[in-house]
Parts: structure tokens; C-alpha cells; sequence
């Protein structure tokens, strides 16, 4: 049985996991070179991977949610001519698989997995070990090569299968324990189920999370708090005191009755704990390096905005497709980039003291909200680029970030951010640096205000900027002047524009 086992490949983007998201294709299906067979959560982005080889699904290593780690298993297929021979059985999926009681479990040697130099060959497991071959695909998987062509020829291996373990359905070992969802396994450990004690009520005493939660204890004594003085009472509020411990009671039992644990410090039952994946996990620790690393400074500035407004309101009537505010404000901040090149800059502490990396060129990113959370697409050498350019690729991007489908380049290749808060409805923020860049612009919402024009007080339309830079890049002059840039601009916009 010639069995290709094919490594989840790093995707391009320097990540060391991914988050399976959903498989694509079942045990047993048929599987050509260069579909999808799942669907991965980096990051940076949710991506289909396709499989470099043609054949038979065998195994699928890891369940949707699960964090896999590059260069290991992620799915078994079978050769196709093992599969036109009719030599190969179809295991189990890997995380429905049952493992051996302890004292069955023979001793298996572990298989060498050879470490394969990008875009050279593919690894091919046969008879215990990894073996070469030139079967590459067309897609450019880094590690997978780009040629199609003839497969190298591997050592077949043969599995014996007891005749008692063909057919369909779950197959579970003498001894083993009913499971077939990790799932189920996790909420056991969760809640101290020995889920040997438990009796399944599935098919063929199969467990169900019904039978975890009923077989779960309550919160132990140990976990209420203790020692918290009673507060004396008088006759008054006795009656409530009562009906009060009642309500307490009650929800204590209710919680009990859950499997709800309390909260060591505030006595309070957890609702839910959520591990960190993803484009937030990364967001996190980006945050948290930049607050660290970063001594921010912040200033901010009143723009009145109306006759932007009017701007766009005359382009309206001559044009359906008029730039966007954002885009605007975009071609204003490269244009006082441009002047004040100090803050498309990172700083660089590795040299001794260090220095401060100035580029020439911007790639303006911009903040996008998303179901994966909160991500900061770029758009390259955003200074050649109009205002009908620019608003042109943020919707672009804008699109491909929410989709997922936004590539490693552009989430990461910003130098400069802008922060369009105010589609949120609020006016500012104190924002927190898109590490390791050197400053960002925050926009927010357009409000009518009462602002004084040529000494007389007049409705406005005025709109908040808030520029964060890193101190250690510039000092306060060059951010007020960049800052005070941008607001002149939006502020005549016809003239900013004749002269850019």
C-alpha cells in the first residue's frame, strides 16, 4: 500500500500553526492533485490548502478547531494505484480514532520524517519512513514543489486488517471506551469524568455529552468562598435577607445543575473560557509589545470638514463612483508623509543605542474590522496612487480582509496606519500603535458643530484626528506639523488637491 502523507505546509507566511478550520473532503474519497482538502485559519488569513497528491483520503490527522503545527501530518491518501489494486483498507479519521487499553497497546515505532527543503520535494510515507518523489504540484506551497509530473516510486507497506474490524461504523478495540468525539473527551477532563465509569446511552453504548454533563459533580465546598463575615441584620430585613439567600440558593443549584465552576476570586459561576486563536492571538500579542516597547506620545486636532463635504457632494452629481472620506484622508496623509518622512519610520533597537529605518515609499495600512477579529491591510506604495486609486483598492481590501482571503503581504507590509474609528460612532481614541510602526492616524465620526467663521458662529461640519507616534522617532514639532498637514488639507480640500 503506498500511503502519501502530506505535511501541512507553511503558507507562505512565516507561521509555525494554523487553525483547522473545516475539512473539505471525507475518509474515502477520491482526491485530485491540487484540490482542496481543508480549510486552515492562520494569523493572518483563512485559506484553502490543496493536496499535492491523487488517491483515496486514509486518515485526516486533527478536528475542526484544532491548532495544527506545520510540517506535521495533516492528511493520508492513498496512491492511486494502491487504490485501483484493492489492497488498502480506509482508517478511521484520526480524531475519531479509539486508542488500545493500556497493557493491549503494542509499542510502534515512531516514523522518521525527513525535513523537505522548500519547493525541491514532497515527503512520501512508506514502510516507516519518508521517501522521495517528484509527483509535485502546480500550486506553490512552500516546502511542495511546482512541477506535475510522474510520482517517484515508493516502498509499499501492507496492513492487515482483522475480519472482524471490516465494515462500516465506528470500530472500537476490546476494552476501549465508547468515544468518538475529542469533544466529548475534552468536556470530560473539564468536568473530572473518568469516562470509564461512564455508560453510554448511543448506539452500541456509544457516550454522548448528555452522559458526561450527568455524570459531572457539582462544584465542590472547596470551591465557595468561605470566611466572609455575615452582616448583621436587623428584624426589618430579615424577610428579604431570607428571600434573598433563597435567590442565592437557587442559583447555586441551577449552576450546580450545569456544571457551571465558580470563580475562585468573585464566587461567580464562569460562563465560558475562549483560548485566543488566530488574527486575535496575534492582534493580542502585538498590543502587548507595542504598549511595552513603545513610549507613545499622543496629540489631536479639530478639523472642519465641510467643504470636503461639499466636495463630495459636487462629484455626486457629476460621477456614481466618488472616493470615499477615508480615501481622502489617505491621499492627504502621504502627501504630509511626504513632508514629514519621520513618521513612516520603525525604530530599531537591535544596533547598539539603536536607529531609525525610514522608508522611501508608503504602504498606507488601514484598520478593518472582521469576524476574525481586528486587521490592518496595506495598500502598496499608497503615494503613487489618486484618491479614486486609493479608495479603489481599501474597498478591495477592505473585502478580501472580511472574506479572509487578504494574502501575508498584504496584512503585513504597512508602514504607516490609519484608524477610521469614527464609522463606529465614536469621536477619538487613545489608540495603541500597530507595532513596530512609528505612528498612526486616528479619523473619527463627522458631527454638526457650532464653530466660529470669519467671526460669526456657524453649524459645522468638524470631525477629530488623533495622531499616536513614537516619541523616540520624532519629537512633538514634526507630529503637530504632520497633524496640522492633514487638517489643512481636509479642510480645503480643492486647494490641498491642485497642489498635490
Amino acid at each position: 500500500m503506498n500511503e502519501q502523507v502530506f505535511l501541512l505546509p507553511d503558507l507562505g507566511e512565516g507561521l509555525s500553526e494554523a487553525e483547522l478550520v473545516q475539512w473539505l473532503v471525507a475518509v474515502g474519497d477520491e482526491v485530485r492533485v491540487d484540490q482542496p482538502v481543508a480549510e486552515v485559519e492562520t494569523a493572518k488569513s483563512v485559506v484553502e490548502v490543496p493536496t499535492p497528491f491523487a488517491g483515496r483520503v486514509a486518515m485526516l490527522h486533527g478536528s475542526p478547531g484544532q491548532m495544527l503545527d506545520v510540517g506535521k501530518p495533516l492528511v493520508s491518501i492513498l496512491a492511486a494505484d494502491s487504490v485501483a489494486g484493492g489492497t488498502a483498507s480506509v482508517p478511521e479519521t484520526e480524531g475519531e480514532r479509539e486508542p488500545e487499553p493500556e497493557g493491549e497497546r503494542e509499542p510502534k515505532a515512531e516514523p522518521e520524517v525527513e525535513r523537505v527543503p522548500p519547493a525541491r520535494a514532497v515527503g512520501v510515507a512508506s514502510g516507516g519512513r519518508v521517501e522521495r518523489t517528484e509527483e509535485l504540484s502546480g500550486n506553490v506551497l512552500i516546502g511542495y514543489g511546482t512541477r506535475a509530473g510522474a510520482g517517484g516510486r515508493t516502498r509499499p507497506r501492507k496492513t492487515r486488517v482483522p475480519a472482524s474490524s471490516r465494515g462500516s461504523g465506528p470500530r472500537q478495540p476490546a476494552g476501549a471506551v465508547a468515544v468518538v468525539s475529542p469533544l466529548i473527551r475534552k468536556l470530560a477532563r473539564t468536568n473530572g469524568v473518568r469516562l470509564s465509569d461512564v455508560d453510554g446511552s448511543g448506539p452500541d453504548g456509544l457516550i454522548l455529552r448528555r452522559d458526561v454533563e450527568a455524570a459531572a459533580p457539582g462544584p465542590a465546598a472547596s470551591d465557595v468562598p468561605t470566611g466572609i463575615p455575615a452582616p448583621k441584620l436587623n428584624a426589618a430585613s430579615t424577610a428579604n435577607t431570607a428571600s434573598t439567600a433563597n435567590t442565592a440558593s437557587t442559583v447555586t443549584t441551577e449552576t450546580a445543575d450545569v456544571g457551571m465552576a465558580l470563580d475562585a476570586m468573585t464566587g461567580l459561576p464562569v460562563a465560558s473560557r475562549e483560548s485566543l486563536r488566530g488574527a486575535r492571538r496575534t492582534a493580542a500579542a502585538m498590543y502587548s509589545r507595542s504598549r511595552r516597547e513603545i513610549p507613545e506620545a499622543t496629540v489631536w486636532v479639530d478639523a472642519d470638514v465641510t467643504a470636503l463635504m461639499q466636495l463630495r457632494e459636487q462629484l455626486k452629481t457629476r460621477d456614481a463612483v466618488v472616493p470615499g472620506m477615508l480615501a481622502f484622508v489617505a491621499r492627504f496623509v502621504t502627501a504630509g508623509l511626504g513632508r514629514y518622512p519621520q513618521l513612516n519610520s520603525r525604530f530599531d533597537d537591535e544596533p547598539v543605542g539603536g536607529e531609525v529605518v525610514t522608508f522611501a515609499g508608503v504602504n498606507l495600512g488601514f484598520a478593518a474590522q472582521t469576524d476574525r477579529g481586528l486587521v490592518v491591510p496595506a495598500v502598496e506604495h499608497a503615494d503613487l496612487l489618486t484618491a479614486r486609486q486609493l479608495d479603489a483598492e481599501i474597498r478591495r481590501l477592505t473585502a478580501a480582509a472580511r472574506s479572509g482571503t487578504a494574502s501575508a503581504a498584504e496584512l503585513g507590509r504597512g508602514t504607516f496606519t490609519v484608524n477610521n474609528y469614527g464609522v463606529f460612532g465614536v469621536d477619538g481614541s487613545a489608540a495603541i500603535l500597530n507595532y513596530p510602526q512609528a505612528a498612526m492616524l486616528g479619523v473619527g465620526r463627522v458631527l454638526e458643530r457650532p464653530w466660529v467663521v470669519a467671526g460669526q458662529l456657524a453649524v459645522r461640519q468638524v470631525v477629530e484626528l488623533t495622531l499616536v507616534f513614537d516619541h523616540r522617532v520624532c519629537d512633538g514639532e514634526v507630529a503637530a506639523g504632520f497633524l496640522r498637514f492633514v487638517a489643512d488639507a481636509l479642510e480645503n480640500p480643492a486647494m490641498a488637491l491642485a497642489d498635490l
